[in-house]
């Protein structure tokens, strides 16, 4: 499992932290940016980098992305095919967005978590595997039309 990272400059700060944090736990972690905190970057760069690594190999990867609310890299995020991409806010809502959804995706937001907070919501996301469930037929592949998804 490769983790690929991502983040603007609202959540830049958190993204290097987080870094360490996987590293020294002996993950093989990926910086898509940005390299260094610049006001004014763009959140959907870093985030589409990052959904488009993870799409690459979405059973496998996983992805954390960072901006100051976290809804805008999960939106980015999500219009990637095969990507589900999740914001997440505390540890227990990570294990069930991984044990029920399967998300593959992480997103963050800065403004809102503090540095141990978003540890343990990592924590959770990647140590939890998704259960074997019926809907996951639909998650992995989704209809591609527009319209409301019939199950």
């Amino acid at each position: 499992m490769i983790i690929y990272l991502g983040a603007d400059h609202r959540g830049f700060a958190l993204k290097e932290e987080l870094k360490a944090f996987l590293f020294d736990r002996g993950y093989d972690v990926v910086d898509m940016g940005n390299e260094v905190e610049e006001e004014g970057d763009d959140y959907p760069d870093f985030a589409a980098a990052v959904a488009d690594a993870v799409s690459n190999n979405p059973v496998e990867d996983r992805g954390i992305v960072i901006c100051g609310s976290g809804v805008g890299v999960d939106i980015v995020a999500n219009k990637f095919i095969d990507i589900r991409s999740a914001l997440i806010s505390n540890s227990d809502q990570a294990k069930a967005a991984r044990n029920d959804d399967d998300a593959n995706v992480l997103a963050l937001a800065a403004d809102f978590l503090d540095a141990d907070t978003a540890k343990a919501i990592v924590d959770a996301f990647i140590e939890t595997a998704p259960r074997r469930m019926k809907k996951r037929r639909i998650l992995h592949n989704p209809p591609r039309k527009r319209g409301f998804l019939s199950y």
